[in-house]
């Protein structure tokens, strides 16, 4: 149960301030600034929780690690359904928040909902959307798995991680808004709903593809250290 209250707080923090830092703060930080709530709310959890629960706060990474052999799929499982419901949970509380400003309209401002297409800011397409989430997620599988693997200087995993999401961000917020967490791009959808809630599906498709795939590699042994 421990395992499973730190996941559901891991993810709330990562909507909560990931999300809202471009909602709320959006103009005045830019992307850079928005890249870095993202990275620094994950990295003050992998501190935070990380002795805990290992501080996945994201299905995919969880469905990675499952490949990987380092986690059996029923514990994934319960893990994937906290993370969900602190996402949820989290993109509630920043709706409540961003509401007590007088011209704060959910339609408009949103929630910092992923998505792709005509109208989304960079207005990239379907298949570059589902390239980003699928190849960045595998990137950041690899990071997560390498460096918290056997002989790695674990107590820098936290950082090294968050920095990764923090790079991925920089590079794909104009793309797709940047998901690679399933779990992050359910929260903010299930109240915006329309076109979020109607491309969420490659928001959940792209990242597992990718984390599974890393999992996989590592499970092969194709990036074990060399002997």
């Amino acid at each position: 149960m421990n395992k499973l209250v730190a996941e559901f707080l891991g993810t709330f923090t990562l909507v909560l301030f990931g999300c809202g830092a471009a909602v709320i703060a959006g103009p005045e930080i830019g992307m850079t600034g928005i890249s870095l709530a993202f990275g620094l709310a994950l990295v003050g959890m992998a501190y935070g929780i990380g002795a805990v629960s290992g501080c996945h706060i994201n299905p995919a990474v969880s469905l990675g690690m499952v490949a990987a052999g380092r986690m059996s799929l029923p514990e994934a499982a319960k893990y994937i359904v906290a993370q969900v419901a602190g996402a949820i949970a989290g993109a509630g509380v920043l709706l409540v928040i961003a509401s007590g400003k007088a011209d704060y309209s959910l339609a408009e401002g949103g929630l910092g909902q992923n998505g792709w297409g005509t109208g989304y800011l960079g207005e990239y397409s379907l298949t570059a959307a589902f390239v980003f989430e699928a190849v960045a997620t595998f990137l950041f599988m690899v990071v997560i798995l390498g460096s918290t693997g056997a002989g790695a200087p674990t107590a820098m995993a936290g950082l090294a991680i968050g920095l990764a999401l923090v790079v991925i961000h920089l590079v794909g917020i104009n793309v797709t808004g940047v998901s690679v967490n399933p779990a992050r791009a359910i929260g903010p959808a299930i109240f915006v709903g329309g076109t979020a809630l109607s491309q969420l599906w490659l928001f959940i498709v792209a990242p597992v593809l990718g984390a599974v795939v890393a999992g996989l590699v590592f499970s092969a042994g194709l990036l074990a250290p060399s002997k």
